[in-house]
């Protein structure tokens, strides 16, 4: 099967689909306070569009799929893109990033469609907390993610951005609930994307702080896990839970990149740290054939930068995290 690798012979087996930039929380780091320029239905590809690019980028190499947003159980037509996507061949792994909100309703719907594990949204325990980070409810939050049990969608990883002074303290009791889920944990350092996203600078922790008080607190040993993300991960001994931490900062993992992300408007990402991007929603419509869009594709990804630059050059990202995806 043809591949697509970059220039620095990485390769990109990994696609970020956001399905819609629209979200029903408001997370400080992620949309900015009073921001409005959502992307217009009438803008996004269509399903066939959709399913199209998806089955190109398949027989290119690329076998896992995450459907991301903002969030992506706004969109209602959701259960019917699982649908097809999940049944094009080469499509090994179709996942689901979500804040659990409209989880409660869904998630059994998602397991039919297609779906099989979920990756949450979830930075504090505490209500008080959750909404001064989120705008949104977390009892909603803590159904949802009770329907997902129920309806055996597994693994549920629970996503914690870890930031300082105002939830750096509930990182036991995250480890605690996660324990008694039987949820995976991955706790992610706060990122520079756009002017929400440097705004969350400020509550910046290196995860080798987090790391080491939790070897102070719990046997852990190293572990792996299934999938295609960046974490490290370690286990509780004696136990099943698998903690991760994603190091964009303080450990980038730009080596290993194996992704890249595609807008719900057909915009192609090809990092998250930098401005590099192929509009692809006019090449679909150009009537350009399969074979003419694959070497688009391998042209995109022969744009693939080295690595982020949000430490030497913050400014470079302006768009908000929720039209990327994440």
């Amino acid at each position: 099967m043809p591949e697509l690798t970059d220039p620095f012979g990485r390769k990109i087996e990994y696609l970020r689909l956001s399905v819609t930039d629209r979200c029903d929380f408001r997370c400080f780091y992620c949309i900015p306070k009073g921001y409005k320029n959502f992307t217009p239905p009438e803008s996004w590809l269509t399903l066939d569009e959709t399913e199209r690019l998806v089955r190109l980028f398949s027989e290119l190499g690329v076998a896992k799929v995450r459907l991301t947003g903002g969030e992506p159980l706004v969109r209602q037509d959701l259960p019917e893109m699982i649908g097809r996507l999940g049944a094009l061949p080469g499509i090994e792994d179709l996942s689901l990033s979500t804040n659990a909100s409209r989880l409660a309703q869904h998630a059994g719907v998602l397991r039919e469609a297609g779906v099989r594990r979920i990756n949450v949204s979830l930075d504090s325990l505490d209500p008080a907390v959750f909404h001064e980070i989120t705008q949104g409810d977390l009892d909603k939050v803590i159904e949802g993610l009770m329907a997902a049990k129920e309806a055996d969608l597994r693994p549920i990883k629970i996503n914690m951005v870890v930031m300082k002074g105002l939830n750096d303290h509930e990182i036991t009791d995250m480890v605690e609930f996660c324990l008694l889920h039987d949820f995976t944990l991955r706790f992610i350092e706060t990122m520079p994307v756009g002017a929400a996203g440097k705004d969350a600078t400020d509550y910046f922790i290196d995860l080798q702080e987090v790391r080491d008080d939790l070897e102070r607190r719990y046997d852990l040993e190293p572990a792996v896990m299934p999938g295609a993300g960046p974490a490290s991960y370690v286990r509780v001994r004696g136990t099943r839970l698998r903690i991760g931490f994603i190091t964009p900062m303080s450990q980038h993992f730009c080596d290993t990149c194996n992704r890249v992300r595609l807008s719900a408007e057909g915009t192609l990402y090809l990092c998250l740290g930098q401005q590099d991007r192929v509009e692809l929603r006019p090449l679909l419509r150009s009537g350009m054939d399969d074979e003419q869009l694959k070497q688009a594709l391998r042209d995109a990804i022969g744009r693939k930068p080295k690595r982020h630059e949000f430490l030497s050059q913050p400014q470079n990202v302006v768009r908000i995290m929720s039209i990327t995806g994440g």
